[in-house]
């Protein structure tokens, strides 16, 4: 076995280690291929692939299958960082029963779907997210959905209010083909850090197939894909 994937499988094998010791662990997974496509992205691979090692504890939301607006920018008006207000609490029981939600999108879009995710989140003891990474960035669907729950960061910085968070574990896995992976996942870290989650190394790493930016041919991309299945799906 190439020593590579060896160590690319104990990677998965610390996280898997480490979710076995949790009671309700929430994955979020955020890449997106159209439907007719029947393809599933790598990184929502890795997700269904650990939940089956670590049974039914875990729960995976697909967050691009969800209705999910874009954030208002409340966080900077004229007014000063208006996110997370208490006039922002979605007054809806079914949708917040924990009485954390506070987000003007979710009042101003009656369809809107977040709450679908923080429902679940604020029942956890561990979220992991999941994402390809493309230009360089974490996808548009995970940056949407950090976007909107920065009221959670808002409620103790901001605000001055509890930090409603501190007792969740979390990390991010991402999965990219040749450039910045890693530098994604050291920002992402910071990013959770600051909304206030109690940040697990060994929850948070990168598989990319290769280091050469440059490389854009059709057969690395088919190798790619062939190398992922190699190390991942035949564990």
């Amino acid at each position: 076995m190439e020593k590579r994937i060896a160590a690319e499988r104990k990677k998965l094998q610390s996280t898997i280690n480490y979710l076995k010791n949790k009671k309700r662990v929430l994955f979020l997974t955020t890449s997106n291929r159209w439907n007719g496509e029947k393809d599933i992205p790598k990184s929502s691979r890795l997700a269904h692939l650990i939940k089956k090692k670590i049974g039914n504890k875990a729960k995976i939301i697909d967050a691009s299958k969800l209705a999910i607006y874009p954030c208002e920018g409340n966080v900077s008006t004229a007014k000063g960082n208006n996110c997370g207000v208490t006039g922002a609490l979605l007054k809806n029981k079914t949708k917040n029963p924990s009485g954390f939600h506070r987000c003007f999108a979710s009042i101003n879009n009656k369809d809107d779907e977040l709450w679908k995710i923080s429902k679940t989140l604020f029942k956890s003891d561990c979220v992991v997210f999941f994402s390809s990474v493309r230009w360089g960035q974490a996808n548009s669907i995970y940056q949407k959905l950090i976007e909107r729950l920065t009221w959670i960061e808002n409620r103790h910085t901001t605000l001055g209010e509890e930090n409603i968070v501190k007792n969740i574990d979390a990390g991010i896995i991402l999965v990219g083909q040749n450039w910045n992976g890693k530098n994604v996942v050291k920002t992402e870290k910071e990013v959770l850090k600051f909304f206030g989650f109690n940040v697990i190394n060994n929850l948070c790493w990168n598989w990319q197939y290769t280091n050469d930016e440059n490389d854009e041919s059709q057969e690395s991309y088919k190798a790619g894909i062939k190398k992922f299945r190699e190390t991942f799906i035949k564990m």
